[in-house]
């Protein structure tokens, strides 16, 4: 996907379209540029705290009568990687990535912690480029999905919603692979039905693997239907 096409699909166009290009830049591919170009990290960061705040104000002004502890979790579930990753499949932006070679070919633009971190870079360069007010309209959407108090258990618990109604059956997950520094370690993991994997996830933790892999197996239950 062009950065062109992009911003047909989101619906904004950039005033600065250097903006974009450095949102979409992952670092493995601003490394092996010369002179070195500046990667999506910096944006990354300021994007998780405009996408608290939207969540937040959302929140708050939609749920006038949950307490704050609710609220918490709701903006918790929204906000963590595998929504995020959700919301950016909906788009397509794994597609329009600038990665390094070794991170295309071991399917980077798939891999959820990537999108998601790719998601808030988008939102920190449009929020650099246009203000709070485009923001709040490519976010609230997503965060309004299925209602004015949706849905946001975490995709374990819904997954095991779906599976529990045959009782007979449940869900494993599988930690197969681990890599990385202590610092940067990137966990996969499957989760299984049986002997049949229904989802593959990766994330900075397992917690956060098993949540995309439990995502995508969601995802294959909702094909169905």
């Amino acid at each position: 996907m062009t950065p062109e096409e992009l911003q047909q699909t989101i619906g904004y166009q950039f005033k600065d379209p250097e903006l974009l290009r450095r949102a979409l830049t992952h670092s493995s591919y601003a490394n092996e540029r010369k002179p070195l170009m500046q990667s999506n990290e910096r944006l990354e960061f300021l994007g998780d705290s405009v996408l608290g705040f939207i969540a937040a104000e959302y929140f708050y002004q939609r749920c006038p009568q949950l307490p704050e502890g609710e609220m918490t979790k709701m903006r918790a579930a929204a906000v963590c990687e595998p929504a995020l990753y959700g919301y950016a499949q909906t788009f397509g932006l794994g597609g329009a990535l600038l990665l390094g070679r070794g991170e295309a070919a071991t399917g980077g633009a798939h891999r959820p912690s990537m999108v998601a971190d790719a998601f808030e870079a988008l939102l920190a360069a449009m929020y650099l480029d246009g203000g709070m007010e485009p923001c709040r309209a490519f976010v609230v959407p997503f965060l309004g999905r299925g209602g004015e108090r949706p849905a946001l258990e975490d995709s374990k618990t819904l997954l095991q919603q779906i599976i529990q109604q045959n009782p007979e059956d449940s869900v494993q997950y599988a930690l197969v692979e681990e890599t990385g520094p202590d610092h940067e370690k990137c966990f996969v993991v499957e989760v299984r039905l049986h002997s049949n994997v229904l989802g593959v996830g990766r994330g900075r933790s397992k917690k956060l693997a098993e949540q995309a892999a439990a995502a995508e197996a969601l995802r294959l239950f909702r094909g169905r239907e």
